[in-house]
């Protein structure tokens, strides 16, 4: 079997994970899933353990099989089947597994793999995709790691398989900043927190003694911008996640929404009052230079780069009521997109380019739903009591947002809690926090840590 060796480096002064792709394809296979469906029919396939030569591998092994299943599973576009099921267990990963044992179950497809540990103590773990009614070879990849690093192998290895099968980019290498919430409904507690877009590796990055707003990662994702307020005024600041360190950006009195990154990295774009009106403004990261991009004596705020960065969404209610609008990024062109009924805002441009996320308010029920750049094929594809901040993953496919339950006569209850859904409305799932949570901001890409 020929190997091609590839390496991917990671942040500096950590371990790099090297990658090594199986090219070897008796049959190339024909398994796939169309993701732009509706509520499609599950793929069944099969993950069993890892074959692992002694109890420290075994463990690693079962826990890997353990991510990948549960992160396919929870796309809604593959079942992974029961292991009670399993007629017989993978007993190398050189040689092709004997179908007949999978067929029965009805598995379209198999992964096998298996974990080792090197003599510099690395973690290597190597996996082969499987057709099984084809007996083909779809793709295969090892991965060399620190052992503390196992879960990323895993979200590796889901991402591989998710791509292959459905054309489409995965998502389950990616983290999740948000604000976590505690404390009774008069006093909340609201921090800057950060986990994997399962929830694992959750950890709390600012102390809660100041209260913290709609956090944003920038394109590199190594830092987020978020507002909070100190002494009861609104602050812009950058924060490193690999550092801990924070960046004051400025004191902007006024500021009703958290500013974004422009695709570049380079510029911020924010709305902020400034003369008793709110506009968007740009700022310069290089020579924090502030440009006013609107001038309207209307509220005109929450703004969101196209990724190509040449346009820019923002909300208004310079018609009359709160509606969508698209300018280009200099602040020219100004046109409104939104002409259903009811209230629009939060607006945030896809990474795809194609569709742009909102929240809306009609009849007093808010809605998530997407819509073109130029406003129509408008879609809902959630609603409730408060269902707020939508927040998209880097493939495109999958929208995370909040959302909040009316409290009871005693003020019980009312959390905001962390959901998912698909593009096309079904598959909504919670992600559950420590706490409560609000404000979701998915990162751009790939984990670099």
């Amino acid at each position: 079997m020929k190997i091609t060796p590839m390496s991917r480096t990671l942040s500096a002064g950590l371990a790099a994970l090297l990658f090594t792709l199986f090219l070897a394809v008796p049959v190339r296979a024909e398994l796939t899933v169309d993701i732009t469906q509706g509520n499609i029919e599950p793929l069944p396939i099969a993950v069993p353990d890892f074959i692992a030569a002694d109890d420290v591998t075994r463990r690693f092994g079962v826990d890997i099989a353990g991510v990948i299943s549960a992160n396919l599973e929870r796309s809604g576009l593959f079942r992974p089947i029961d292991k009670r099921a399993f007629i017989a267990q993978p007993q190398s990963l050189g040689v092709n597994p004997r179908f007949a044992n999978w067929k029965p179950l009805n598995a379209q497809a198999l992964v096998v793999g298996e974990v080792n540990i090197e003599p510099n103590g690395a973690l290597r773990a190597s996996f082969r995709l499987w057709d099984v009614f084809a007996e083909g070879q779809m793709t295969g990849l090892s991965l060399t790691t620190t052992q503390a690093n196992w879960r990323r192998v895993a979200h590796i290895i889901s991402d591989t398989i998710y791509e292959r099968i459905t054309g489409e980019a995965g998502y389950f290498d990616t983290r999740i900043v948000y604000i976590a919430e505690s404390g009774p409904s008069g006093r909340r507690v609201k921090q800057l927190s950060i986990m994997d877009q399962d929830g694992a590796n959750h950890r709390f990055l600012t102390d809660g003694r100041t209260l913290v707003l709609t956090p944003r990662f920038s394109p590199t994702e190594q830092e987020v911008t978020y507002l909070a307020y100190f002494n009861n005024q609104p602050r812009v600041y950058l924060f490193n996640i690999d550092t801990g360190e924070q960046e004051l950006l400025g004191d902007f009195p006024g500021m009703t929404f958290a500013p974004r990154f422009s695709p570049d990295g380079n510029n911020v774009v924010m709305s902020f009052a400034k003369d008793g009106n709110s506009d968007v403004h740009v700022m310069d990261l290089r020579t924090r230079r502030v440009r006013r991009l609107t001038d309207h004596p209307s509220i005109d705020t929450s703004p969101s780069y196209a990724p190509d960065g040449d346009r820019i969404v923002f909300e208004s209610d310079r018609g009359g009521s709160q509606q969508l609008y698209v300018m280009n990024d200099n602040g020219s062109g100004q046109r409104r997109i939104s002409f259903g009924n009811g209230r629009y805002g939060t607006p945030v441009w896809s990474p795809r380019g194609d569709l742009i996320a909102f929240t809306k308010i009609f009849r007093g029920t808010f809605h998530i739903g997407v819509m073109r750049p130029d406003g129509s094929g408008e879609r809902l594809l959630t609603r409730g009591f408060l269902v707020e901040g939508p927040t998209w993953a880097p493939n495109g496919r999958v929208l995370m947002f909040f959302r909040q339950d009316k409290s009871d006569a005693r003020g019980r209850g009312g959390d905001p809690r962390l959901f998912s859904i698909d593009l096309t409305g079904f598959n909504e799932r919670e992600l559950v926090t420590p706490v409560g949570g609000s404000d979701p901001a998915w990162s751009p890409g790939p984990v670099r840590r």
